[in-house]
């Protein structure tokens, strides 16, 4: 059972509308949030000055969109693929060395 003090009044929403914005916040948090804390280790990260740390949540954020642009439903388990075969990741954004 989950109890939520809406600030959102009856007259803009009724409980469909507060159901579709709780299953949208869950979503986001579910397939961004919980990717870089948990598979990234984002919580833990010693980054801590300037800049470093939105560079960092920017390259998260990059790694996981190519990855499940790449069609990878479970990010962590695409990690360790990629990390196993490197040429992989290259060839899944179509990159090519030059000889």
């Amino acid at each position: 059972m989950v109890y939520a003090i809406p600030s959102l009044s009856s007259e803009k929403g009724g409980v469909e509308e507060l159901l579709k914005l709780w299953r949208e916040h869950w979503h986001i948090e579910n397939r961004l949030h919980y990717v870089r804390d948990v598979t990234f280790g984002e919580d833990r990260s010693q980054v801590r000055s300037g800049k470093a740390p939105q560079v960092m949540a920017a390259m998260r954020n990059l790694a996981i969109s190519l990855l499940r642009l790449a069609g990878a439903e479970n990010i962590a388990s695409a990690i360790r693929k990629y990390a196993a075969k490197p040429a992989l990741a290259f060839a899944a954004i179509d990159f090519q060395l030059k000889e």
